[in-house]
């Protein structure tokens, strides 16, 4: 393209890729200030107005403002490289900032699609069999508390949540909570209890839980938790039958609970029971 000296705002719009509203703005504020004909006083731009736009462009792609895009362009400060490159540190350490909001919040979506995806196929197949498998260690945030048989208001529970806060973290994946007593859990007793949960941010060691690296007993409980018990009561007989000893606490993941719905019958919770054949375990 033949490019002439002078270029009014129409042209100045069709070469650029850029409307004529912005063009007008940035004249305003004399980012790319326009000339005016003598005789006329039509508003025409110069080829300097021209290769302006590319660089406000490629400015506007790293996410700087309109006025420290003029502060580049001018190059008005005193220090002026010194300027840009301070600048460009406050922007790297903004976007890297952005950056980090944005893994945690594709971790916590992603934890929860596959959580509302293993419930449904739970659900869809009817998976209640007792099985054992080894379940892979994990860093949760623990808070030690006091279970008073009231499931909802653990689960969705407001001393864990400022609990979260104060540790400045926040969390993801399903709730887990750590019955120190299998037997008082069956029975409804209350009793301590752990809760537990994976962070997005990695945990200070003393508010850390290992959980898992062992061969655990596990069930699926299909729907409300009121019958939970029978669930616990089919995985002891199963061990029996099978010569397994139970260690004496039991974990519960809440794969979909009150978080998720409000509909009981869509409830997926996940029953875990350390287990040996070597007697290793306590009980």
């Amino acid at each position: 393209m033949k490019y002439k000296e002078r270029y009014f705002i129409g042209d100045m719009s069709k070469i650029c890729n850029i409307s004529k509203k912005a063009l007008r703005y940035y004249d305003q504020i004399n980012l790319i200030p326009s000339q005016r004909h003598d005789y006329n006083n039509y508003r025409y731009y110069t080829r300097e107005s021209l290769l302006s736009v590319p660089v406000i462009k490629y400015y506007k792609q790293m996410g700087f403002t309109l006025e420290e895009m003029k502060e580049f362009i001018e190059g008005s400060a005193q220090h002026v490289f010194k300027s840009i490159q301070h600048s460009f540190r406050a922007k790297i350490k903004e976007l890297e900032d952005e950056q980090e909001k944005i893994r945690r919040r594709h971790v916590s979506v992603k934890d929860w699609y596959e959580l509302v995806r293993e419930a449904e196929m739970v659900i869809d197949n009817n998976i209640n069999e007792v099985s054992i498998k080894y379940i892979e260690s994990s860093s949760l945030l623990f808070q030690d508390q006091k279970f008073e048989n009231d499931l909802q208001w653990s689960i969705i529970n407001l001393e864990f949540t400022q609990h979260v806060e104060d540790v400045n973290n926040e969390i993801t994946g399903p709730v887990i909570i750590n019955f120190s007593s299998r037997k008082d859990r069956i029975e409804e007793v209350d009793q301590e209890i752990k809760m537990l949960q994976k962070t997005v941010i990695p945990c200070s060691e003393e508010n850390t839980y290992e959980f898992g690296g062992d061969m655990m007993l596990s069930c699926y409980h299909l729907g409300a938790h009121e019958d939970i018990h029978k669930t616990y009561m089919k995985m002891e007989r199963w061990a029996a039958n099978n010569g397994y000893i139970l260690g004496k606490d039991s974990f519960e993941r809440y794969v979909t609970d009150y978080w998720t719905t409000s509909n009981s019958k869509k409830f997926v919770t996940e029953v875990l029971i350390k287990c040996s054949r070597h007697g290793n375990q306590d009980n």
